[in-house]
């Protein structure tokens, strides 16, 4: 199948092999037909996937992402105003459609993000983080932290284990 990624990694191949307008042209084109912006010199982890084919999905191109990491359409991990640094996406992570990772963050290994999340904090390994600003609702134990809340129990509960 030819999406947003797959398309961005034939960018990134050539753009390692000094390529010189191959690459932009296939930004541009992964721009026009699936509204991403994925730079050539980003670099995705094995295993990474791209929801819908990669809708509108937006990466800054020296944010670090690691393998395995499912992004849903309408994300945009990037940097944030004022704040030097930016998203750092450990292993097996799952980020909810139209969530944004902004700025110095770190995302632990297995966490889960929901869906239209605003994450500019960080996010420790296999927590469920939702909500504007982001905040945990589980800790590594599995149990919730926000367990006398009945909307967050709700939400939580809709995460696989």
């Amino acid at each position: 199948m030819f999406d947003a990624l797959s398309m961005q990694r034939a960018a990134h191949y050539l753009h390692l092999r000094r390529v010189p307008l191959v690459p932009r042209v296939l930004k541009r084109a992964i721009l026009h037909l699936y509204g991403s912006v994925l730079d050539p010199e980003t670099v995705f982890g094995e295993g990474t996937v791209l929801g819908y084919g990669g809708l509108n999905v937006v990466v800054h191109p020296e944010t670090r992402l690691g393998k395995r990491v499912l992004i849903s359409q309408g994300v945009t991990i990037g940097g944030r105003a004022g704040k030097p640094g930016l998203p750092v996406i450990d292993d097996d992570v799952k980020i909810g459609a139209g969530a944004k990772i902004l700025g110095p963050v770190h995302i632990g290994r297995g966490a889960l993000i929901g869906a239209n999340a605003v994450v500019v904090h960080d996010v420790r390994p296999y927590a469920v983080a939702v909500g504007i600003p982001a905040r945990e609702v589980r800790n590594q134990g599995g149990a919730s932290e926000a367990a006398d809340d009945p909307e967050v129990a709700s939400v939580t509960n809709e995460f696989p284990h």
